[in-house]
């Protein structure tokens, strides 16, 4: 019997950057074992060029990668989640949809990098990345299969208080 693949989104208001970033992550991190995606509630239409720049340059597939409506995986034959990361403070204040399945979900917060601007951006944007990458590395050491849901909910919220972690996720 093959191991359960689990699909994780990954949630921002403008799914342009922070959200985009995890889902290259734990597509190559998690390659054959998770499948992620990112959306946002109110989504800037385009993805952040410095996002694309960053992830190209440390060698992510960005292949595909645009900015969504989280109402894109309310639609018949979406995935169903197992796991929903919210990474900005305004996304994990939203009313979010009811999804099917009812995934595990946490908030990870970290600054926006698309707010910096100027000559520091790119070191935001690799800065936030080095964060997410370090969350998701400590997601998936977990023993997804037989982790109890409580410990699970736990472990999530202590990863989203990592380094880096912003005003709104230590709440």
């Amino acid at each position: 019997m093959a191991d359960k693949i689990y699909n994780v989104l990954f949630l921002c208001t403008g799914n342009s950057a922070r959200s985009i970033l995890g889902e290259a992550v734990m597509n190559k991190l998690g390659a054959g074992r998770f499948k992620a995606w990112s959306a946002g509630s109110q989504p800037k239409g385009e993805v952040h060029p410095m996002a694309l720049s960053v992830l190209s340059g440390m060698g992510y597939d960005t292949t595909g990668m645009y900015s969504k409506s989280w109402s894109e995986f309310s639609k018949p034959g979406s995935p169903e989640f197992d796991f929903i990361f919210t990474v900005c403070d305004s996304a994990a204040g939203e009313a979010c949809p009811v999804w099917i399945g009812h995934p595990m979900t946490a908030h990870w917060g970290i600054e926006d990098p698309a707010a910096v601007e100027g000559e520091g951006q790119r070191d935001a944007f690799l800065q936030a990345l080095r964060y997410l990458t370090n969350r998701i590395s400590l997601f998936l050491t977990l023993p997804h299969a037989s982790i109890d849901e409580m410990a699970m909910k736990q472990k999530l919220k202590e990863i989203g208080k990592a380094e880096g972690a912003s005003s709104g996720a230590s709440a």
